[in-house]
């Protein structure tokens, strides 16, 4: 049966191989079941029940990757898209989690008809590589930020805005000592870096006695604080557009990105350079992105993880459905997760903003046209406390700076719509 459904002969690959494939993958990315919970509690939401939605959207996704696309990728909510759904829709513009919940559902729904369509190529090659590249590199400053915050080392100042924070208390030096212990295995291949340091810093806080742990293994939470409670019509607000059009785009390319690069690094990839079964894969992310909405988590997409799986030889979908499965065993492990302290997860969230500034060393910073743009764009993000408000000030000074210098043959049809647009959204829905 798991050779008719995952071809694992034709891909070269055998069933031990693929599940340690899976195990390695889920390991690579097990924080998010950490990271994830934490950041969607400081906006109310329940933290056993986003739990929940975290692990049963990661198994959804991943499943149907593996059994519809036979693809070794995984999925799970979102670094980046959960900050953006936290710190700016709720935090910052006011919206309660219910219409950030809905605006996250419409913007699955938009990435599933696209995918039908075929509009995301259009979308996709339309963007210029240098701005997609600032777009990833901004998230990472942006959650840089916020990792800093949330361990105490930078905290806010009424004169400077933004100050060091008592280094001499406890959450900055265990915060601290995990990216460093993270960085260090990451460099030695270790698998599951990232969890370890999370994991590491928690004991240590529980053994000195800064925080406190309720057991291991328990029955999973209820799902009822976030279940269904999602407002699609009050998603519906003109004010809301932009912020829709930021989770699609921004899982656009998030998606996109991830499932080229690992399918190359797979050899997974045609004679033409295409990746077959796309339209799948990209249905398995949309599905799993409404589905969530309707669990209780903000956007789940691709993670670029799998490539650990896929390193030690995953191949098939069989390496997603190991991570589907693994994801759900992880829902007995609540306690755990709920006794993880914030500045546990800090040294995660400023290790995946290292790997997501590095698509910045890919920028031509001898053309001014293409320089400018991608700082615009990658600083307004930590700066003005938004996704959105950097992808609009990227496209927009994009256009106006390649007008204004004489190249306005540099731009098309979807560069002109789309500043157009960011422009009267910032004019009169800011």
């Amino acid at each position: 049966m798991l050779e008719k459904l995952f071809q694992l002969q034709a891909n070269n690959t055998t069933f031990r191989t693929e599940v340690l494939a899976g195990t390695t993958t889920f390991l690579t990315m097990a924080y998010i079941l950490f990271v994830n919970p934490n950041m969607l509690a400081e906006i109310g939401m329940d933290h056993g029940a986003v739990f929940v939605a975290t692990c049963l959207a990661g198994a959804i996704g991943s499943a149907i990757m593996g059994m519809i696309a036979n693809y070794p990728i995984a999925l799970a909510p979102g670094m980046g898209l959960n900050a953006f759904f936290t710190y700016t829709v709720v935090g910052t513009m006011g919206y309660s989690w219910q219409v950030a919940l809905g605006a996250v559902f419409i913007s699955g729904f938009l990435f599933f008809a696209m995918s039908i369509f075929k509009i995301r190529e259009w979308i996709i090659n339309s963007i210029p590589m240098p701005l997609r590249s600032a777009i990833s590199a901004g998230i990472g400053l942006f959650l840089a930020l916020i990792a800093l915050k949330n361990a105490g080392i930078v905290i806010g100042n009424k004169d400077t805005l933004v100050t060091l924070g008592d280094l001499a208390q406890p959450a900055p030096i265990l915060a601290t000592l995990g990216f460093v212990v993270i960085v260090s295995l990451a460099y030695r291949q270790i698998t599951g870096a990232v969890m370890i340091g999370i994991l590491l810093v928690t004991a240590l806080s529980i053994g000195l006695g800064f925080s406190g742990i309720d057991g291991f293994v328990s029955m999973p939470p209820s799902m009822l604080p976030t279940l269904l409670e999602l407002d699609i019509i009050g998603a519906l607000d003109v004010g809301l557009v932009s912020v829709i059009f930021a989770f699609l785009f921004v899982d656009l390319f998030d998606t996109s990105g991830t499932l080229i690069g690992v399918a190359q690094r797979a050899n997974l990839i045609d004679a033409q350079g295409k990746m077959p079964r796309l339209g799948r894969a990209l249905l398995a992310d949309s599905t799993a992105t409404m589905a969530g909405a309707c669990m209780g988590t903000s956007t789940t997409t691709s993670f670029v993880e799998s490539a650990a799986g896929i390193a030690v030889g995953g191949r098939t979908g069989l390496t997603a459905c190991v991570v589907a499965a693994l994801f759900l065993l992880s829902l007995f492990f609540a306690p755990l997760a709920s006794a993880i302290p914030a500045y546990a997860t800090a040294p995660a969230l400023f290790f995946v903003a290292v790997l997501m500034t590095s698509g910045l060393a890919t920028i031509d910073w001898d053309d001014l046209t293409v320089a400018a743009p991608v700082v615009v764009a990658a600083l307004a993000m930590p700066l003005t406390f938004s996704i959105a408000n950097g992808i609009a000030f990227g496209f927009i000074s994009w256009t106006a700076i390649k007008l204004l210098s004489g190249r306005w043959k540099d731009l098309n049809s979807a560069m002109w719509i789309l500043s157009i647009l960011f422009i009267i959204k910032l004019g009169f829905f800011a």
